[in-house]
């Protein structure tokens, strides 16, 4: 690049040229092909162009790895900037709340200090404060008849706002609603802001002035957000209501302060109102007065009445500060997540009110929290959905569990935890790409099958440690877990019609993974034997067939010659052969040179019935020890079969002779190596292979007949 650059400066006039304000590309690349004199000073000058131009962008590569770290920092301190200015609002906006509240507390203690001195400071602070019952009534009237006529202007709520003498208009006003996840704009509603509730209608298309009954929120579970401009979108707020939530936009940023400020008020309000509604509630009431009794006996059971004080005269104190903004705190920590914090303040109240009686205000606060603990229940239950995220494995769910398992809903927990797993587990099935052999794919479905049942066994032994009761449960679903690899396992490896061995080496596979989960107690083997034992038969049966099918086809070929294996190095790999299947003295069947005395059937039939045994010992287990002696039995009858026969058909004492030697080899040498073998596999003799062994013929052959039986 150096070198095409500094020919005659042309790289740096070339650049100064491209770096122009005035550069026309369709002007220069003409005046470039009228000066030009062939092809190649344009090749020369595109190959100057190309060089310039991976200059530039490695310059730019190298400028955005300069600056990449600053643009990081700077991002950084502006997250934290924004996180303390949030913070900051936050505490100005409690010492507010924290300043009025003592303000309302001073004025309402000299209030009751002086009477008319808070009398004459109600009526200068709120002209339409009567100072009179007359005037109080006309006040309340007033305030009434504006809420009925503005509500007779919204269809659907009569029934649902009744009426009440308490309940009046404190403000109202057109909002647009927005979508909270696409910012678009959904419709225009009239928001009618009461002193214990908010009313949202929609408005009637076809009806100026008239709208329809959309949503009503108590101010009780009612959150209010303020949202940050960002234009387009500015003058918006947020109603968090669980576990929705809704954005609207207010015509202009007066408008939108106001509504911040009337809500924040009018909560503030109501909380005070209940406070003292509490207070006076929870004041001990003067018992009344029993009559007098003449009777002399009933002194002493007051007496004693009275050194024994009722549970129902106990007042219960919920004028706490942390009882009286637990429905609130509540739901701050259900909106931000804070699981922990909420269950520790169910736990809180639980234990002051252990031995406490049940009052009245008791139960409206149980009332109220009930209705927190079931919106906890539902954000955890969908914590633990299999639509969540199945990411991070078990441990993931551990926050949402333990919390479930604290507010008494373990069985649910329990079925939701397991259900969550076996939906991960499922997932990660499917996502395994078949590719490759058989035995590999087999490899990595083990692992990431019995992987994920041991993590899930550790975890639930973790979270449900002190509740014996859902054991049962994760052993019937690592039962249905397992019948899920099952399917998995036998659709790749038995269904595809894989050789014997293959099935074999799989199932050896699967069985030592699964033995891994011994290290917990829990043992799967004979489930996955249950599971396995039809598709382990049917592979059983259809090689034997095979086998059977072989041995007849060479059979008939059958001319009772002695083998000649040509070349020492074919003789001493038969050896080798015989010898890994336990034939140990085949030197004895050996010639001169290179010569077998043994025929080609009798030997291949050995090779094969010893390689079938062999694999199938590898998928024993109880279940199978019938089909695959019987499967033996008729393999082995094929060929013993075959030797009787043609021993009593043929004619000539030579060939006689050496189909005598096969048949001795058959019943000396393989029926004992069979049966050994068989024996040392499954741990007990068989008695159908002894018998095999020591009957000189197992087939009577009519003398007459020249029909093999075969």
């Amino acid at each position: 690049m150096a070198l095409s650059l500094g020919e005659g400066g042309g790289g740096s006039r070339l650049r100064r040229q491209l770096e122009s304000g005035g550069f026309a590309a369709g002007e220069y690349v003409k005046q470039l092909s009228q000066q030009s004199d062939g092809d190649r000073d344009l090749q020369e000058h595109r190959q100057r162009i190309q060089a310039l131009s991976e200059e530039t962008a490695q310059s730019l590569k190298r400028n955005v790895y300069q600056n990449y770290r600053q643009f990081i920092e700077t991002a950084r301190e502006i997250s934290y900037l924004e996180s303390e200015m949030y913070q900051l609002s936050h505490i100005l906006t409690e010492q507010k709340g924290i300043m009025e509240a003592v303000t309302q507390a001073l004025l309402l203690q000299a209030d009751r200090d002086d009477p008319a001195l808070g009398a004459r400071r109600a009526a200068a602070a709120d002209p339409f404060l009567p100072l009179s019952a007359k005037d109080a009534a006309a006040n309340e009237e007033g305030r009434q008849r504006t809420l009925t006529t503005l509500l007779e202007k919204v269809e659907g709520c009569r029934d649902l706002l009744p009426e009440s003498p308490g309940k009046y208009l404190v403000y109202n006003g057109d909002l647009v609603e927005y979508d909270a996840d696409h910012m678009a704009q959904i419709q225009r509603v009239h928001a009618f802001l009461m002193n214990d509730c908010l009313l949202v209608a929609t408005a009637l298309p076809n009806r100026r002035g008239a709208y329809r009954y959309d949503a009503l929120y108590p101010l009780d579970g009612l959150a209010v957000v303020n949202v940050k401009d960002n234009p387009p979108m500015k003058d918006m707020f947020k109603l968090l209501m669980f576990p929705e939530s809704r954005i609207f936009q207010a015509e202009n940023a007066k408008i939108k302060k106001e509504w911040l400020e009337v809500l924040e008020e009018t909560k503030r309000n109501r909380a005070l109102s209940e406070k003292r509604r509490l207070e006076q509630e929870a004041l001990p009431r003067p018992a009344p007065t029993p009559p007098e009794s003449t009777n002399p006996f009933d002194e002493d059971e007051d007496e004693e009445e009275e050194d024994e004080p009722s549970a129902e005269d106990e007042v219960v104190d919920l004028s706490l500060e942390w009882i009286q903004e637990l429905p609130e705190d509540l739901d701050v920590c259900i909106a931000q997540r804070d699981f922990e914090g909420a269950v520790d303040l169910l736990d809180k109240l639980n234990e002051y009110l252990a031995d406490k009686p049940v009052s009245q205000p008791v139960k409206e606060l149980r009332a109220k929290v009930d209705e927190r603990v079931r919106q906890l229940t539902d954000v955890l239950v969908f914590e633990l959905s299999p639509d969540r995220s199945l990411r991070g494995g078990p441990r993931a769910t551990r926050r949402a569990v333990s919390q479930l398992i604290r507010l008494g809903q373990s069985t649910k927990a329990c079925e939701l935890f397991l259900k969550n797993r076996a939906a991960a587990v499922q997932t990660a099935i499917r996502q395994l790409r078949i590719e490759g052999a058989t035995l590999l794919y087999i490899h990595k479905l083990c692992h990431v099958f019995f992987t994920s049942l041991l993590e899930t066994a550790r975890e639930f032994e973790t979270d449900f440690a002190g509740n014996n009761g859902c054991y049962s449960a994760f052993v019937v679903w690592a039962r249905s877990s397992m019948r899920m690899f099952v399917d998995a396992f036998s659709k790749q490896v038995f269904d595809s019609k894989e050789s014997l061995s293959t099935a074999a080496e799989c199932v050896k596979v699967a069985k030592e993974h699964c033995k891994q989960l011994s290290e917990i107690g829990l043992d799967l083997t004979f489930i996955i034997h249950a599971l396995l034992v039809k598709d382990i038969k049917g592979a059983l049966q259809s090689y034997k067939d095979i086998i059977i099918e072989a041995t007849k086809h060479r059979n008939s070929e059958e001319m009772w010659r002695k083998m000649n294996l040509m070349t020492p190095e074919a003789l001493g790999k038969l050896r080798e052969e015989m010898r890994s299947c336990g034939v140990g003295n085949f030197d004895q069947y050996t010639g001169d040179d290179c010569w077998v005395n043994l025929s080609y059937t009798v030997v291949a039939f050995t090779k094969q019935t010893m390689a079938f045994l062999e694999e199938a010992l590898k998928l024993y287990f109880p279940e199978l020890h019938m089909v695959l002696l019987e499967s033996l039995v008729e393999i082995i009858l094929v060929a013993v079969q075959h030797v009787d026969y043609s021993l009593r058909c043929e004619q000539d004492p030579e060939k006689k002779a050496f189909i005598r030697q096969n048949a001795s080899f058959l019943y000396e040498t393989v029926l004992p190596v069979v049966e050994k073998r068989f024996e040392e596999g499954v741990g007990k003799p068989a008695k159908q292979l002894q018998d095999l062994r020591n009957a000189s013929r197992l087939m009577r052959v009519n003398p007459e007949s020249t029909t093999s039986v075969v």
